[in-house]
């Protein structure tokens, strides 16, 4: 059975830069059984109600700005999978969560990016679930619930974000993966709780985790990770990394 994964998908660079989170990407995606299709939440779809997109050819959207045009020229070109699609729509209904289908959903770069460096070949089908992020965290852990039995059907789940991620606290100009201790401190914090499963701590992350104002103002890039922990079983981390001086890198696997 495949797990569910929560990738830091740092930034649309990460395409072309893709430092040492694409080698654990790769090694990831080597070490697993070949998915039939993908279901994927990302941080960049974000929603006031549940969509799946139903599109069978997503094209691949550069949605931001300001980087150089070799970036603006990758092209990720999997397929939708309408039947899987219809599928999840339908497992969202039964477990009382409304979803309905977007037939028009491009790939956003929390999709391709990651993707890109998982499989490049991009011949396993994808389906993005869009993030309601009014939610919270307790909606995104249910939807995972809700899906979870897909990875019995070789169908590999994922959530992506960052786990830590305040763009007016980077700085554009560091290297090396040096962290700032507020953003280590929160990462440290969200590891242990996610190792000792805590639910409640990691439910209540903004009031009782260290700075976590600080490294989400808002907390749609953390949210994919309830997704990934709902749909998935124990927790492992398969690589940590900071960039940019407080955008955390790091990977997890859940089952």
């Amino acid at each position: 059975m495949l797990p569910s994964l929560f990738i830091s998908h740092g930034s649309p660079m990460l395409a072309l830069e893709p430092g040492a989170s694409g080698p654990a990407l790769k090694r990831l995606a080597a070490s697993l059984p070949r998915p039939k299709a993908i279901v994927l939440v990302s941080a960049h779809w974000e929603s006031r109600e549940l969509l799946v997109a139903s599109n069978p050819a997503p094209e691949t959207w550069h949605d931001f700005g300001g980087f150089p045009p070799a970036l603006f020229a990758v092209q990720y070109p999997a397929p939708g999978e309408p039947r899987v699609a219809a599928q999840v729509a339908e497992r969202l209904n039964a477990a009382g969560l409304p979803a309905r289908l977007d037939p028009r959903r491009p790939f956003d770069h929390g999709a391709w990016v990651p993707l890109s460096l998982m499989y490049p070949a991009a011949d396993i089908p994808v389906v993005q679930v869009s993030l309601p992020t009014q939610g919270g965290p307790a909606l995104q852990q249910t939807v995972g619930k809700a899906l979870a039995g897909l990875r019995e059907e070789g169908i590999l789940l994922i959530g992506s974000g960052s786990i830590t991620h305040n763009l007016r606290e980077l700085d554009w100009h560091s290297r090396g993966d040096s962290a700032s201790p507020w953003a280590q401190a929160f990462r440290d914090w969200m590891v242990e709780k996610l190792t000792d499963d805590d639910d409640g701590a990691l439910l209540d992350y903004r009031r009782q985790a260290p700075h976590a104002q600080r490294n989400h103002p808002s907390d749609e890039h953390l949210l994919p990770l309830y997704f990934a922990r709902g749909a998935g079983g124990e927790f492992t981390l398969e690589h940590t990394g900071f960039t940019l001086g407080a955008l955390g890198m790091d990977i997890y696997r859940f089952g």
